[in-house]
Parts: C-alpha cells; sequence; structure tokens
C-alpha cells in the first residue's frame, strides 16, 4: 500500500495529467506511467552502478545505451524528447533484457501513446520529484496498487490485488529455498515472486549488511552467502516462473518490469490461462505462492481435462490446478474466499477432501474481511498444504488485525496479528513454545475470574441505581410545584413505604452513589483490557484433528472450531424485574392522577 501522503499526491497529480492530456483509457494511463517508471528506475541503477565504479577505482560498464537514459533524452527540448522517446527509446526497449526472456518478448509490441510534448515533460518531471531511487519498499508495485484505486473496473470479476504485507507474511511462513522451482500460476504483477526472491536473499545475505527500514523491510539484499550452484540455479528458467492472463499484455508487461527491477534479469512471466488446456505443467514446481480470482466463472469447454469437469468456479478449478502442478512435497500458499472453506456443495467439499485426505493441510490463516479493501470487503483466508504428505492435525490461526484499519482508508493502526502468526508458526511443533503459551492462558484466564465476576456485580448495581435515580427523577419532577401546585418533595424522602429506606433519589445520594458505581465499572473495564487483549490474541492459535474436521465435511471455518471464553452476561432477576414494573406502573398512575387534577381543576 502506497502510505506516502506525499507520493500519493505525486502520482495523484501525474493521473489528473495523464487524464487530461488525453489517455482516457485507465489501462493506457497506467501502461504508459509505468513504462516512463521502468526508465527512471533503470537510469537510477546505471548511476548507482557508475558511482560504485568510481569509488572503488573501477571502470564503469554500462549496460544501457546513452541514447535509451532517462538522464539523456529528458534534457532534450519538449518536441525533441517525444519524438525521441517514441523513435529510439521504445524501439529499443526489447534489448534491455535477454532476448530470451518474457520482457523481451511482451515489450516488442510496447507502444508510446504520449502524443503531447508538454504531457511528456510533466510527467518526467513527476516522476523525478517522486525520487524513487530513495523509496524503501517496492515502489513500483504500491504505484501499481494505487493507481488501481483510481480505476473504477478494481476489483471486478474477484481479481483483486493482493496486499505486499500479506504476501510478505506468506512468504515466510512457507519459507522457499535457493534451489527450489517457485511459481505463481496468476501471477498479476509478480508481487508473490519478488516478495519469493527477496526473502531468499534476505535469508542470504550477512547480517552485517543488511538494513531494516521501519516496516522491518530488508535492504543491502545481495546474497553473499549463496554457493554457486544456488547462484547458478536462481538464473535459470526454472527458478521463478509466472503466468497471467488478466487485461492482456499489459499486466505481463508490468509484472516482467517489475521482476527486472527486483534484479531477475530473465523474468518468466508469461501471457496464459494456466486453467486452459494450453497448460499442461505437472509436478513441475516446489513452491506455489498465489492469490487466484476468485468469484468468476470460467468457460468450461477451454478448462484443462485433468481438472474437474462439473464446476466453473475458478477458485476451486485454480486449487486442483495446483495439486496437479506441485511436485511430490511441494508447498502451497494460496488465499481463498472464505466460501471454499464452508461451501457445501459437492464440488466444495471434494476440493477440500482432497487436500486433507490426499494431502497434508498444514494450516489455515482466517483474514479477517477488509484485508483486500477499497476493492472488495470479501472475507478470505490463507490455506498451506504440502502434496503427498499425510495430515493428521491441523493448525489454525483466526486473525482479527493485519496493522491497517478495515474501512476503505486502510490507515496503518497499532493492531497487527501478523507478527504473531508468523511466529507461531514456526513454533507450531515446538512443545516448549505451546506450553508456555498455554501456561499464560491459564494465568490470564485466573487473573480475569475474579474481575470479571466484580464487573457483573457492579453491572447489577448500577443497573439498580439506574433505576432508582430514574424513579426517583420522576417522582421529584410530579411534586414540581409550577407543575403540579403541590409541595416539593425532599431529595431524601423515599418513594413509598415499601422501598428500601436506603435509597435516595434525585441528584442527591442516589445519584453520587451511581457516579461513583460507574467510575468503578470503568476501572475494572480498564483492569481487563490489557489481559482480555492478550488472552484474545493467544487463543487465536489452536489446533484442530482430522477426525473433527471430516466429521463436519470437511468444513474450515475457523469460526467452528475455535473456543472463545463466554463471560457471564449480567441479567436481572425477574423477580426484581416485577418489582420495578409495578413502582413504574405507580410513577405512571400517580402521573395520570395529578394530571386530571390539572385538566379538571380539582
Amino acid at each position: 500500500m502506497l502510505t506516502d501522503p506525499k507520493l500519493r499526491s505525486q502520482v495523484d497529480a501525474l493521473w489528473d495529467k495523464f487524464w487530461t492530456g488525453g489517455l482516457s483509457n485507465p489501462l493506457d494511463a497506467i501502461e504508459q506511467f509505468s513504462y516512463l517508471l521502468f526508465l527512471k528506475r533503470l537510469d537510477d541503477r546505471e548511476n548507482a552502478a557508475e558511482r560504485q565504479a568510481k569509488r572503488k577505482g573501477t571502470t564503469y560498464q554500462p549496460s544501457v545505451k546513452r541514447e535509451m537514459r532517462w538522464g539523456y533524452w529528458t534534457q532534450m527540448k519538449a518536441e525533441e524528447a517525444l519524438s525521441h522517446l517514441k523513435n529510439v527509446v521504445f524501439p529499443g526497449l526489447v534489448e534491455l533484457a535477454d532476448v530470451k526472456s518474457s520482457f523481451g518478448e511482451y515489450m516488442k509490441g510496447a507502444q508510446c501513446k504520449i502524443n503531447k510534448a508538454g504531457l511528456l515533460i510533466e510527467a518526467c518531471n513527476l516522476i523525478d520529484q517522486m525520487k524513487i531511487a530513495e523509496q524503501n519498499q517496492d515502489v513500483q508495485g504500491d504505484l501499481y496498487e494505487y493507481m488501481l484505486g483510481h480505476m473504477q473496473f478494481a476489483g471486478r470479476g474477484g481479481q483483486f490485488r493482493t496486499p505486499r504485507h500479506i504476501i510478505r507474511m506468506m512468504v515466510q511462513m512457507v519459507d522457499p529455498k535457493p534451489r527450489e522451482r517457485i511459481g505463481d500460476l496468476a501471477g498479476g504483477t509478480g508481487g508473490f515472486l519478488v516478495n519469493a526472491h527477496q526473502y531468499i536473499l534476505e535469508k542470504h545475505t550477512s547480517a552485517g549488511i543488511l538494513e531494516y527500514d521501519a516496516e522491518g523491510q530488508a535492504h543491502h539484499l545481495i546474497g553473499d552467502q549463496l554457493s554457486a550452484a544456488e547462484r547458478s540455479f536462481m538464473s535459470t528458467k526454472k527458478y521463478l516462473r509466472g503466468f497471467d492472463n488478466d487485461s492482456g499484455m499489459t499486466i505481463l508487461r508490468i509484472g516482467s518490469m517489475n521482476l527486472m527491477l527486483h534484479g531477475i534479469e530473465s523474468p518468466q512471466f508469461y501471457y496464459m490461462d494456466s486453467l486452459s488446456k494450453s497448460f499442461d505443467d505437472e509436478r513441475e514446481y516446489d513452491v506455489i505462492l498465489m492469490n487466484p480470482p476468485f468469484k468468476g466463472a470460467v468457460d468450461k469447454g477451454g478448462v484443462h481435462p485433468t481438472l474437474p469437469a462439473d464446476t466453473t468456479k475458478s477458485e476451486l478449478l485454480f486449487l486442483h490446478l495446483i495439486l496437479r502442478a506441485l511436485d511430490m512435497g511441494g508447498r502451497a500458499a494460496v488465499i481463498v474466499p472464505d466460501g471454499v472453506l464452508f461451501g457445501s456443495s459437492r464440488a466444495h467439499v471434494e476440493v477440500r477432501r482432497r487436500i486433507i485426505e490426499e494431502n497434508r493441510l498444514d494450516g489455515v490463516v482466517s483474514m479477517p474481511s477488509g484485508v483486500f479493501k477499497p476493492y472488495a470487503g470479501v472475507s478470505t483466508a490463507v490455506l498451506f498444504f504440502t502434496r503427498g504428505a499425510q495430515t493428521k492435525d491441523i493448525w489454525f490461526y483466526d486473525m482479527a488485525h493485519d496493522g491497517f484499519s478495515l474501512d476503505d482508508k486502510r490507515v496503518a493502526i497499532d493492531e497487527n496479528d501478523i507478527p504473531d502468526v508468523v511466529n507461531c508458526w514456526e513454533k507450531r511443533t515446538n512443545k516448549k513454545f505451546v506450553e508456555s503459551r498455554k501456561l499464560r492462558v491459564d494465568e490470564l484466564r485466573t487473573l480475569l475470574a475474579p474481575l470479571k465476576e466484580e464487573r457483573r456485580k457492579m453491572q447489577a448495581e448500577i443497573n439498580r441505581l439506574t433505576f432508582d435515580h430514574v424513579i426517583g427523577s420522576a417522582s421529584s419532577g410530579i411534586s414540581t410545584p409550577s407543575a403540579f401546585g403541590t409541595s416539593p418533595k425532599s431529595d431524601m424522602e423515599t418513594l413509598d413505604d415499601n422501598q428500601d429506606k436506603t435509597v435516595v433519589f434525585g441528584g442527591g445520594r442516589v445519584g453520587a452513589d451511581l457516579s461513583a458505581a460507574q467510575t468503578r465499572l470503568s476501572n475494572i473495564e480498564s483492569q481487563i483490557s490489557a489481559p482480555q487483549s492478550e488472552l484474545d490474541r493467544l487463543t487465536r492459535q489452536f489446533w484442530v484433528t482430522k477426525e473433527q474436521v471430516k466429521a463436519n465435511k470437511y468444513d474450515l471455518s475457523a469460526s467452528r472450531y475455535r473456543q472463545v471464553d463466554a463471560d457471564a452476561v449480567y441479567h436481572e432477576k425477574p423477580s426484581v424485574t416485577l418489582e420495578r414494573l409495578a413502582k413504574l406502573e405507580s410513577v405512571m398512575l400517580d402521573e395520570i392522577k395529578e394530571l386530571g387534577k390539572l385538566v379538571n381543576g380539582k
């Protein structure tokens, strides 16, 4: 998510300029923006390499021709710069990568659709002001996400862009290794592949070299601890592969650019409907990370014959596809809509049965609705499974917060379960960790029990005092001379002979007691808040046996299995309620009598 307000403002300004400059098609605008962004980042990289060579006293070997560089053609006059961009830079884009890579293939058709020289210069100036080289995040991906927020069709057909912090969580939990074949069969902008690559580099970079920003993002990922064999494998076509057919070539180009800008020189990112008959990959991947499009139907006639013919739901078909594409022992992390977890159709139950009975379902992370806002408020979960292993017990985590508000604004907040999700996952088989967590849960329950009982008693007392206060106020009102011509009752008078003689009315003793009781209740609530919050967090992780899940038609809803401590709720005794009703009726009758006197003059 693009959180920097200045950057957001600059992107908004750029978007407006494209719009007023004639690029009214959102796809055209974002594509042209991506081209310019790519050229700028490429120039920044060359400048960094040039500075490094100068510091080391070595000869700088340019990898980009001078006439292709941003710093060269943006210094030209506007008309000349536009002509140079159209006739020299764009035709040369294809040469910036290995011709065997997807980038080279998809850049063949790249076109500059900016036709106003003034617009080009204004856009270049705004991109310069963004200081992209100084950003700590995957800026292109973040900018793309933010740009999508301007597009009317964002989220259409269940095609939601995955928040980067969710991607990082999934990558950490799957823990990809340097010599594993990693794939995303519905790759979007390539976020999963980029993050998997960064994660591997981070794990194989010396601790003294790494630096972390405020968001915990690692920098200086040089992978100096990778072996020669590992480096060699990471440069092959098998290392990272992505596929997508969303929005034509635009997404492919952006995804390819994204991979290149993160050091993947020959991106393997292809235009392909991976559910179709043309996609035959089987046992080709050791790790698959995905957020496939869901809540959409596919063309039944075009689905690969190895996939089930009794459903056209893309979210179910992709799960079957992943099981086919994974090698034995291969691991997957995939985002699914909640309906996949509990759907009762035969197709829903069958895919869950396959994952559990024929493979190993390692874990389920239930995510709160709002994770994909502003695109959609759909509830989702992440499934983690291993092909070919056996399911015994299943690990669950019921996430409540992801570090951002769950409304359309998605502003950063303090509540964030993700660090705990990852920690619990990594230590889920550590008996010492599990026992210590259970011990702490027991301690918190022991601490909270008397506080909650006191809270319940105080609620009862406040209920009683509130009633007395209201009745007393009503009674005092009846006695108001200006209204009824009778002598006012003392604030200390009782309502009737049957009432508790210690009760006083109006703003006097009852009011003071009520105020004191409310203050006491507030203090109790404050004492409960922190330990209750810790208890809620500690109980978000839990295990469910395979037999339990099987007995519930393989239902994987966290809410079905999570045990939540139900607090005793205060309810007044019926006898007390009846007594108070009688008092209320008495007050009403008194009021009616007084009104009668007022009306009839008696």
